[in-house]
């Protein structure tokens, strides 16, 4: 087998991996296969639904199955990669992601169909986290951290978007399934490439005993929490439905037995100076609010092209290009550009106010509203906003961290945005679907088409809940300026690893200097 390891240089810091830029290529290979899958199976899903049987009440699962096992297992995974090495989990991660997605492509029913959904999450919260934390212990000197977080920080910005694009072209002219198989080839390019290529610095890994306690309760709490705001978005009486407010209260009683658990066990699953450190936390909860924003986006952007434009699924991948070009422009362009030049706050915070700035663009949709005049713009906006935020944010995820809490402090970073996603998909959707109803009950009288009225209300109650993101996204603005207080990075290398970084070790490993 490859070595796995880094040797040390005589001052303890890591030699520079000769092959680490064709790390990042199976690295950001295999991040971009996770983000794609967060969206290619929607533009699937209607033919999946039919071909399979699936009801209209357990069509929702299909997403959810996904989300909270992977929401869920987030924090076990990077444990897990902290505890048996990132290289291996990621590796794991790839075959098992690859496994169930074959799983999924060959569904002969619903159960299979969801027992799949749900296999994906497992391996992809193995995945995530652990492709997280290699890149943050390869890259270590500023400029060339900057350029890796710059690759790393488009993909997982803006493959969503090209999800919609790869899941319309399969779809359309293939079918359903190969929305899962595609996955397939690009685990086993990744996994090859990182069997071969990655390799990690020596002495990073936390061999301290598994916190059992802190795996159950966070598990079943981040469960709780998704699968709470699943159910806001379909019970009947949403947000006060009995079962709605009885399972936030069991995620918020689950969550604070975990934080209590975490503060006096000796070997916690999330040290809380993880999350305690000021600008790790801005991180987490700047970004997690931003992509409130962008999932609810998505979703009313795909709607709208498809049942009121009438679009292709196909034409409808392609509609969301500009934000993509938008995400690479503003992450490789200008947050990796100015990440050595000026402080994180100064690059996310004016990166979510533009990213406002688009989403504010749109809040002015109508049925008649012309996609050069108005959505074009707005979603080269809102890439280039976030682009240039989420950069600076996936490195500063693992800011002043220590070698053996890589893994779960990237973990963070992929549950900040996966609880983000499930609650912008149901608090927006929520909210849209209350202002459309408003909408019908106040122009029915005077209507004269009720298809007209349909789709007017429709796109009234998407540009309503499009007001809510720009004010979440202005708060992430908010948040980012006001807890991150992090100086430039500095441009050289810094130590990515130690000996002997076990549990009771205090050696700090910087990743972006003071």
């Amino acid at each position: 087998m490859p070595k796995t390891d880094l040797p040390l240089s005589k001052t303890g810091t890591a030699t520079p991996d000769p092959l680490r830029w064709r790390a990042l290529v199976f690295i950001a290979l295999a991040q971009l296969m996770v983000v794609l899958d967060a969206t290619i199976v929607n533009i699937a899903l209607p033919s999946a639904q039919q071909d399979l049987g699936i009801s209209d009440a357990n069509r929702q699962w299909v997403i959810t199955a996904y989300a909270l096992a992977f929401g869920g297992l987030l924090l076990f995974g990077g444990r897990l990669a902290d505890l048996w090495g990132r290289k291996r989990v990621f590796v794991i991660g790839l075959a098992g992601f690859a496994a169930a997605s074959a799983l999924g492509g060959a569904a002969s029913g619903e159960a299979m169909m969801l027992g799949s959904r749900a296999l994906q999450g497992v391996f992809g919260a193995l995945l995530a986290p652990a492709a997280l934390s290699l890149l943050a212990v390869t890259f270590t000197d500023g400029k060339e951290r900057a350029k890796a977080f710059g690759i790393f920080g488009a993909i997982a910005g803006g493959g969503g978007a090209v999800g919609l694009i790869l899941g319309g072209f399969l779809t359309e002219y293939l079918n359903w399934r190969w929305t899962f198989f595609v996955n397939i080839p690009f685990a086993v390019v990744a996994g090859v490439g990182a069997y071969f290529v990655v390799r990690e610095p020596a002495g990073g890994r936390n061999r301290s005993p598994l916190d059992i306690p802190g795996v159950v309760l966070s598990t079943a709490g981040l469960v709780a929490l998704v699968y709470a705001f699943t159910l806001a978005e379909t019970e009947a009486d949403g947000w006060t439905a009995t079962m709605t407010l009885g399972t936030f209260a069991a995620a918020v009683v689950l969550l604070g037995a975990f934080v209590a658990v975490e503060a006096n066990v000796k070997h916690p699953l999330l040290p809380l100076r993880v999350l305690l450190e000021r600008n790790r936390g801005g991180v987490y909860l700047s970004l997690g609010l931003a992509v409130i924003s962008m999932f609810g986006l998505f979703l009313f952007l795909t709607y709208y092209l498809q049942i009121v434009k009438g679009y292709s699924p196909v034409m409808t991948g392609f509609a969301f290009l500009p934000m993509i070009v938008g995400m690479i422009t503003g992450s490789t362009q200008i947050g990796a550009r100015l990440m050595t030049r000026v402080p994180p706050r100064l690059l996310m915070g004016p990166g979510f106010l533009t990213a406002a700035l688009g989403m504010l663009l749109l809040t002015q949709l109508e049925i008649g509203s012309s996609y050069a005049g108005l959505i074009l713009p707005a979603q080269l906006l809102l890439g280039l906003g976030m682009g240039t935020a989420f950069m600076p944010a996936m490195s500063l995820a693992t800011h002043g961290v220590e070698a053996r809490d890589a893994g779960v402090a990237s973990a963070m970073v992929n549950t900040s945005q996966q609880v983000g996603g499930a609650i912008g998909t149901a608090l927006l959707n929520t909210i849209a679907a209350s202002a459309t109803t408003a909408y019908v009950a106040a122009h029915a009288a005077g209507a004269s088409s009720e298809q007209l009225l349909q789709a007017q209300a429709m796109v009234h109650g998407y540009a309503s809940a499009i007001w809510w993101a720009v004010g979440i996204l202005v708060v992430s603005a908010g948040i980012a300026l006001a807890l991150i207080n992090t100086g430039r990075p500095g441009t050289h290398p810094v130590a990515s690893g130690g000996q002997g970084a076990g549990a009771e070790d205090e050696l700090r490993v910087p990743v972006v200097a003071h």
